[in-house]
């Protein structure tokens, strides 16, 4: 009994940092798209032989640190939007093998151990790999003069004795991401408090405190269940729990970004203003013209007002007043084949249920990069295009 208050508190406790921390980088994301972007135009004008080139890159490379923090206080707090696929996490582990041994070193040893016919699971392929990456990270920072870590992936049937005796886990099929290390291990302490935020055992200075607080945001959000098996000294093992779903997995394969320059008419729907300027300045640089809207009310004005073809809404999904979802309903209703693009600092019902994706929306998450606006610009509506 004391054991399930202590757990019910704790999930409490770490549920209300979640709703600040959320509400926090919702507004800094808005902050943060504005200072980088003007940050990336003004690198881009003076170039590096200016005297004021290194200057103005230190603030773009502050602005990346905190949109880093941010995103990860979003995955924690469960806010941020999941564009779920099925996947095989033997492919995931496979492809993601030379970029984890550059990030331990040479001092480790990484082995992989693949289930056989591993079952398929849904869940985001960018959040599947930021959860591999911090776990491995982890591990090998537990074992400062070297060690072994092992990456394990196998088909497990959690049933109601395990769900019994580990609250929140969900009984039924489900595929196994194991990490283990050689390392320190834990105390009870310290397992008690793994996944809050900014907890950390690591010197002032060399942990945020936020990689298994991210990890364990990413596994709430996907449906899964996380346990950690550790001692003190004898090393430890997380355990990644995702239910398996029926289907093939999809094929993972790296797109070549495509930034070409367009010529069509961008209908751009965001009440920041400062955000609004940025993707006014980087689409139009680029060739399009962009009708900017101070909101969905007056988006939708403009769009009655322009005789010519509008190719593509870019609008943020909160607005004061008329939303996006609401905009782009009714501009797909007045212009059939309009394209959209949703905008968005954090997770919204208006386009997602329970942080995951609508089917057929394109989104793109705050703050985000001149190339990475372009890039989803571009693809959005050549995807129309081609269909």
């Amino acid at each position: 009994w004391r054991s399930c208050c202590s757990i019910s508190r704790r999930s409490l406790k770490m549920e209300a940092v979640g709703n600040l921390a959320g509400g926090v980088a919702h507004d800094f994301n808005n902050l943060l798209t504005a200072i980088n972007g003007y940050s990336e135009l003004l690198l881009n004008r003076l170039g590096e032989e200016s005297p004021l080139w290194k200057d103005v890159d230190q603030i773009r490379q502050a602005g990346d640190r905190a949109a880093s923090l941010t995103r990860q206080l979003l995955a924690f707090s469960r806010r941020q939007v999941l564009q779920p696929i099925l996947l095989d996490l033997n492919q995931v582990v496979a492809d993601m093998g030379k970029l984890l041994r550059r990030l331990i070193g040479e001092n480790f040893e990484l082995l992989a151990v693949p289930g056989k016919e591993l079952w398929t699971v849904k869940a985001d392929p960018g959040q599947i790999e930021q959860v591999i990456v911090n776990l491995v990270v982890n591990a090998r920072d537990a074992m400062p003069g070297g060690g072994k870590i092992a990456l394990e992936t196998a088909n497990v049937f959690l049933d109601e004795n395990f769900s019994l005796n580990h609250p929140y886990a969900s009984c039924g099929p489900h595929v196994l991401l194991a990490v283990s290390d050689t390392g320190v291990g834990m105390s009870e302490e310290t397992k008690a408090h793994l996944f809050e935020p900014f907890f950390t055992t690591k010197e002032k200075g060399k942990g945020t405190g936020l990689g298994l607080s991210t990890v364990y945001g990413i596994v709430k959000q996907s449906q899964g269940y996380i346990n950690v098996y550790s001692e003190t000294g004898k090393g430890a093992t997380v355990k990644v729990y995702l239910p398996r779903v029926d289907g093939e997995a999809e094929t993972l394969e790296a797109v070549s970004p495509d930034t070409r320059q367009g010529s069509e008419t961008v209908l751009v729907a965001e009440d920041e203003s400062s955000v609004r300027g940025i993707i006014e300045r980087v689409l139009t640089g680029n060739g399009y013209r962009v009708l900017p809207a101070g909101g969905g009310k007056e988006g939708l004005g403009i769009s009655r007002g322009h005789s010519g073809p509008i190719a593509l809404l870019v609008t943020d999904v909160v607005m004061r007043g008329m939303g996006g979802r609401e905009l782009a309903t009714r501009l797909e209703a007045e212009r059939p084949g309009i394209s959209v693009l949703y905008i968005s600092g954090y997770t919204e019902n208006a386009i997602s249920h329970h942080g995951v994706l609508e089917a057929g929306l394109s989104f793109l998450q705050k703050p985000f990069t001149s190339r990475a606006l372009l890039q989803k610009v571009r693809e959005v509506l050549d995807k129309t295009r081609n269909h």
